[in-house]
């Protein structure tokens, strides 16, 4: 590895950790209701929301009637989503004309939307109005991340709350993480990015001639506005079917880097709320800790096979010697703009989290490096993660890690004080379950019917990671893929579809649930035989229960992907 590429890499992880306690403590006081700065222009604007909807901010409930709330709340969004996309052709600020979307494919993209995945079935510039990328796709990138902050927030109350019934108000928590944390955030960024040059326009596709007398047209429209909730939401919709390799999503190296700390900065912060609600601050840094360390794991391997390359290419005489790999690193499907190292942090961070957003094709990745991107998304997306599902999931792992320590000292598990008995170890497998379950079942279900044996592009191993990278990309609500899979049919739409909402509601609930037995638990007086969820040794166990767990269960079928392609790609078989 370069000195380049390490500075870039150590430059990114300094940011973070300085953006995460200023972000973390402003977030923790919009959701305890404290004041900020921003009071006097937004509480007018909130309480104007509330009469509206007839809501009472002081009223809080169950985690049932949170749960309720919130799953009545998306499908409605859900289903304003699929007519807005059905009946398109009758839009204002549909410059190109484009029809109204299929029934599978609007399906498909309300589900994706309204799910935090933003996988995108068709061409964007081509197949979505202005209108539409505003209205239904816009509008979900900010109500899907708040609706993430909002059920972290109940999971974080529960967990944290002494002897309690109620875990808050989705409505209050939808309404703060939207006004509060992503409005504000969005628009500073898409200044920001309006300012690097990033088109931000109403026109229509600007009209060029070329040097030998050609007319081309150049797609543009509102790009940094929604790149900029697309990647500080987590969502990774872009406005351009190349997302963020395209130049007018991101058009320079300093772009990159920023767009890649935008993305990881509210999953990053939320580990500090969480500390500041614990009342112990090194319990969020716990957490913090186990999550970079991860990552830096994840990264370091994506980034050595990235550098090591194609031995066949290098066999071929293209570079220099096999055993010293490809020079400067396999730069296939990546742009020069942003070299291996923006590419590789950049395809790190947004599998980490349930973003989607890509600059470099995934497709093109070797091997490990492509199922090191696929595993990060599988087990759980708890690696900072998702807005406010990333933070859930390292919770409950931090519960089954406590629960395995336990076992191994013959005591009774405990988490901030609290017991984790029987219920919540069992809403726990459930909430894992679900995600594995979901991953592994559509994915046998894509390699062995033939409408999805059909949309497989590649043989042998690499059209299996197609198929699995699907359908863990759907589950884990990412939205990235392997670009080799034709996945615009009527097929791959209803199934990635179903996936998204298994992988995003019917998930959430036993998490929730987990908060709502928890609240009414009374903390126990740390003794002796406490086992500390602050120190190193916690972190380590954390960290160890996150990757064996999915190690295990993942293994089988990776070894039948990625990993055989990397032996085979070593012998020279390539797919």
């Amino acid at each position: 590895m370069s000195a380049f590429g390490i500075l870039q890499f150590l430059a990114f992880f300094a940011v973070i950790a300085a953006l995460t306690r200023p972000l973390g403590a402003y977030m923790a006081r919009v959701f305890s209701g404290e004041s900020t700065p921003l009071d006097p222009v937004l509480r007018p604007v909130e309480n104007r929301i509330y009469a509206v909807i007839g809501v009472n901010p002081r009223h809080e409930c169950r985690w049932t009637r949170y749960t309720i709330d919130m799953l009545l709340f998306n499908f409605c969004g859900i289903v304003i989503v699929y007519l807005i996309l059905r009946l398109q052709h009758f839009h204002p600020w549909n410059p190109l004309d484009a029809p109204g979307m299929r029934p599978d494919l609007a399906f498909n993209t309300a589900a994706s939307f309204v799910t935090n995945t933003n996988w995108q079935s068709y061409v964007p510039e081509t197949a979505a109005s202005y209108f539409s990328q505003m209205l239904a796709f816009t509008w979900q990138n900010f109500l899907s991340a708040g609706t993430g902050i909002a059920v972290a927030m109940a999971l974080i109350r529960g967990l944290t709350r002494h002897s309690a019934e109620n875990v808050g108000n989705f409505w209050v928590d939808l309404t703060r993480a939207c006004l509060w944390v992503l409005l504000p955030g969005a628009i500073i960024i898409g200044i920001f990015f309006m300012a690097s040059g990033m088109v931000q326009t109403l026109g229509g596709p600007a009209i060029a001639h070329t040097v030998e007398g050609a007319t081309q047209t150049i797609a543009r429209g509102p790009v940094a506005s929604q790149e900029a909730i697309k990647l500080f939401g987590t969502n990774g919709g872009g406005f351009f079917n190349a997302n963020s390799a395209h130049p007018f999503e991101n058009p320079t190296p300093l772009t990159n880097f920023f767009e890649v700390v935008v993305l990881l900065s509210i999953p990053a912060a939320l580990t500090y709320t969480f500390g500041r609600y614990a009342g112990n601050q090194r319990q969020g840094w716990a957490l913090f800790l186990a999550m970079a360390a991860i990552f830096a794991l994840s990264l370091g391997i994506m980034t050595w096979s990235d550098q090591v390359g194609n031995p066949n290419i290098a066999n071929a005489g293209v570079t220099q010697a096999a055993t010293s790999g490809q020079a400067g690193g396999s730069m296939e499907g990546k742009e020069v703009r942003f070299g291996t190292y923006g590419s590789e942090l950049f395809a790190n961070a947004t599998t980490v989290t349930s973003c989607g957003a890509v600059n470099a094709s995934m497709d093109s990745m070797t091997p490990l490096a492509g199922g090191t991107a696929m595993l990060n998304i599988a087990i759980g997306e708890n690696i900072f993660g998702g807005v406010g599902t990333g933070i859930m999931f390292m919770l409950i792992f931090a519960m089954l890690a406590v629960f395995i320590a336990g076992l191994m000292v013959g005591r009774t598990p405990e988490y901030l004080g609290k017991k984790i008995e029987s219920t919540e170890m069992k809403l726990i497998m459930i909430a894992i379950l679900i995600h594995e379950t979901s991953i592994l079942g559509f994915s046998a279900l894509a390699a062995t019917a033939g409408p999805g044996v059909a949309g497989i592009l590649n043989a042998g191993p690499h059209g299996l990671s197609e198929v699995l990278y699907a359908a863990t990309s759907a589950t884990g609500n990412n939205g990235s893929a392997f670009a080799g899979l034709s996945a615009n049919t009527g097929f791959y739409n209803v199934m990635l579809g179903m996936a998204m909402l298994i992988g995003r509601f019917v998930w959430l609930v036993p998490m929730i649930a987990v908060g709502g037995t928890m609240v009414k638990k009374t903390p126990v007086p740390e003794s002796a035989g406490t086992f500390p969820t602050t120190g190193f040794l916690f972190i380590g166990l954390l960290a160890a229960a996150v990757i064996v767990v999915s190690a295990l269960t993942f293994f089988p079928v990776y070894a039948l992907g990625p990993i055989v392609e990397h032996y085979l790609m070593q012998a020279g078989t390539l797919f």
